[in-house]
This record gives C-alpha cells, sequence and structure tokens, in this order.
C-alpha cells in the first residue's frame, strides 16, 4: 500500500516537468442531408441542366449511328446468307433433275464415275467418229480435187467451143466466097490455104482474096477460061470489082456470125450439162457437199453429248 502511493506521488512530480499537449477538437461534420441539396437533382433540374443535355444527345447521336450500323451489317449479311441458300437450293434441283436426265436418256451411264476414267490421249472409235473421219478425208480430198477438175473442165469446154466455133466460121467463108461467080472452081487456088481461123471474118482479107484472083483472069493468068473470068469479061470491071468485093465483104460478116451462133451453142446451158465431163464434176461437187454436211452433223452432235457427258459427270462429283 506504501509502495503504490509512493508511486503515484513520483509519478505526479514527472508529470509537472512535461509540457502541456492541447487537444484540438474540430467540429464535425453532419452526413445527414438537408431537402435544399437534394432539390438539386430531381428530374425537373436534371433534365433542364445544360450539360446533361448535351450529354444525353451525344449518347443518344452514338447509340443511334450504332443501330443503323448493326441494321447495315445484318442487311448485309442477310443477303448474303440468302443468295448462298438460294445457289444451294438451285445446286441440289439441278443436281435431282440432271439425275433424273441421267436415268430417262443415259441408261448405260455408270453412276459412279470418276474424271480419270475420262481418256485424255485416245479415245473409243465408235461407227459415228468412224463415219466422221471418213466424211473428213473424203471431204478434203474431194475439196482439193473438186475446183482444179472444175477448172480443167472449164477450160476444156472453153478451148473445145472455141474450137468448133472458128471450124464452122472458116467453113462458111469458105463456102461462100467459093459461091461468089463459081470461085471455088478457079484450080489455080486453095481457098483451104487462103482462109483461116486468123483472117475468116475480115473483110478486106477476103476481098484482097478475090481482089488476087480476078487479076489472075488476064491474058494468059492462071484463072483464064474459067467462069469466074467470064463473068469478069461479060462485065465492066468498075462494075464487077466492086460486086465481087461486096460479096467478100457479105462472106466475111456471115461466117463471123456463124461462128459466134456456134460458140453461144456450144456454151448453153443444155450443151453444158449434156457433157458426161460437166455431169461428172457436178455429181463429184454434189457428193462432196453432202459429206461435209454429215461430217458437220457428226461433230456437232458428239461435241454435245461429250458436253452434256461432262457436265453429268462434274455433277456427280461435287
Amino acid at each position: 500500500m506504501i509502495l503504490i502511493v509512493l508511486y503515484k506521488k513520483a509519478n505526479m512530480v514527472i508529470n509537472t516537468h512535461k509540457k502541456l499537449s492541447i487537444t484540438h477538437h474540430t467540429q464535425k461534420i453532419p452526413t445527414t442531408r438537408l431537402l435544399c441539396e437534394c432539390e438539386l437533382y430531381a428530374p425537373s433540374n436534371y433534365d433542364n441542366d445544360p450539360e446533361m443535355k448535351e450529354v444525353m444527345e451525344i449518347f443518344d447521336r452514338q447509340t443511334s449511328e450504332r443501330f443503323r450500323e448493326y441494321d447495315e451489317r445484318m442487311k448485309t449479311t442477310r443477303q448474303k446468307c440468302k443468295d448462298k441458300c438460294d445457289e444451294a437450293i438451285q445446286k441440289i434441283i439441278l443436281k435431282d433433275k440432271m439425275e433424273k436426265q441421267m436415268a430417262q436418256q443415259l441408261t448405260t451411264l455408270e453412276t459412279k464415275i470418276d474424271t480419270n476414267d475420262i481418256p485424255t490421249c485416245i479415245c473409243e472409235k465408235s461407227m459415228a467418229g468412224k463415219v466422221e473421219k471418213t466424211c473428213l478425208k473424203c471431204g478434203g480430198i474431194l475439196g482439193t480435187f473438186v475446183p482444179e477438175l472444175g477448172l480443167i473442165g472449164g477450160s476444156a469446154l472453153y478451148a473445145t467451143a472455141q474450137t468448133a466455133a472458128l471450124k464452122v466460121g472458116v467453113d462458111k467463108a469458105i463456102e461462100l466466097v467459093g459461091n461468089i461467080y463459081y470461085l471455088n472452081e478457079v484450080s489455080a487456088i486453095d481457098l483451104t490455104q487462103l482462109i483461116t481461123p486468123a483472117n475468116f471474118n475480115h473483110k478486106m482479107s477476103l476481098i484482097g482474096i478475090v481482089n488476087n484472083v480476078s487479076n489472075m483472069c488476064d491474058t494468059g493468068g492462071a484463072a483464064e477460061n474459067t467462069i469466074f473470068c467470064l463473068y469478069q469479061a461479060s462485065l465492066e470491071e468498075s462494075k464487077f470489082i466492086p460486086l465481087i468485093s461486096k460479096a467478100a465483104g457479105n462472106a466475111a460478116e456471115a461466117a463471123g456470125e456463124a461462128a459466134n451462133a456456134e460458140f453461144a451453142q456450144m456454151t448453153s446451158a443444155a450443151t453444158i450439162f449434156s457433157d458426161v465431163v460437166i455431169i461428172s464434176v457436178v455429181a463429184v461437187v454434189c457428193i462432196s457437199v453432202i459429206l461435209l454436211i454429215i461430217y458437220l452433223i457428226l461433230r456437232y452432235g458428239r461435241r454435245k453429248k461429250m458436253k452434256k457427258k461432262l457436265q453429268y459427270i462434274k455433277l456427280l462429283n461435287e
């Protein structure tokens, strides 16, 4: 007990030498809110605040823009999905249709066909292929031969017609000149040597021939004592020369007309098609055209069939 009392006194003596510490007490702020402060956040004041209005407008604008972008993306996505669905449906419909056609038309075609089964170099020779190849060879040979044959035939026909026309013209000129006062009975001249294909229709050439014979009628001439010379002696020379010259000119004109008529007849359609060579050429041309048509038809059919078969194979592989 005595120890306790002494401890307290000693403690009091020690505390008297220390400075006093003053504790400042601040006024406590109340946590409660007054009614006037709550009115600042009332809905009417909140909506009418300019800053809040600006924030709300920005929010509405950004939200509307994002919704619009979302709608556009969804439209594009829906269109793509719709296109894919339509394409898939079309493929399914086309595949079913092709399978039905295969079952109806190509009963011999196997349903399990691989693209490796299609030969790339060696193809099976069918009857149509053989006929096509034969027609192609024949058409090539005839296509090369027929123009040459036609050219040769046309040239030969023209040469034949021209030769025949010249012969007719020369014969006609010899006949008409020989009939001028029996000039053909004058043995001193040979009209076949004087009248040729080069001069049978030239008036001056024939007039020169008859004038030369007229000069032979003089005394001691080669044509003396012939009927032609007797006619010359019975007429005046001024009258006889114009007569025989006119007759020789008429003979040249008649010979030319006869030659032209013969040439026209030889080159007419009836004469041409009555010739065996021309008929042969026409027949060969017709045959070549028929073979060419057959070749084109077979080639078109084969290509169409191969194209359809490749389409079937492609659909089956898909």
